[in-house]
């Protein structure tokens, strides 16, 4: 990733952990990790990757966008559900190669496309053995906000 005028590089670690310029450390495929969590409750809402186009528009409209690395296109959440993320804070980690994105949901207040408050709604329960057969998943909670099959027009 070059640098930019809004995310320039840092001549040095010292710069990037200590200093108050933004220079994300974007990996080999042009993105960093973001992790978005709810803004009043702290619930994880789902992990998902920024290139510098999303990033910037991001802290731009203040409203989340994403790099969309399965289908290779930027990706404004919720420009289809309604499901906007509206950020209240947008964090950078120590080494600027991940971000904390605390949002609140318009829409029906859903963030997963399966209709879901947040995409971590099953739980791997510990302790299952390799001898017991595939691992299961339980509901972790959470409820279905909205039908996929209605907002997106397909199952």
């Amino acid at each position: 990733m070059a640098a930019s005028p809004l995310f320039p590089a840092l001549a040095s670690k010292s710069e990037s952990e200590g200093g108050l310029v933004l220079a994300p450390r974007f990996g080999a495929d042009g993105t960093i990790t973001c992790v978005t969590v709810d803004a009043d409750t702290g619930a994880v809402l789902m992990v998902g990757h920024m290139n510098a186009e999303s990033l910037a528009l991001t802290i731009e409209t203040g409203e989340g966008w994403y790099w969309s690395r399965s289908r290779s296109e930027l990706w404004h959440k919720g420009a289809t559900s309604g499901n906007v993320q509206k950020v209240v804070d947008l964090l950078v980690d120590c080494d600027q190669d991940a971000v904390v994105m605390r949002v609140r949901v318009e829409g029906h207040g859903a963030t997963c496309h399966t209709g879901q408050v947040s995409c971590f709604y099953r739980r791997i329960p510990l302790g299952q053995k390799a001898a017991d057969g595939p691992v299961a998943l339980e509901a972790a909670g959470g409820e279905r906000r909205f039908d996929p099959a209605t907002v997106y027009g397909k199952p």
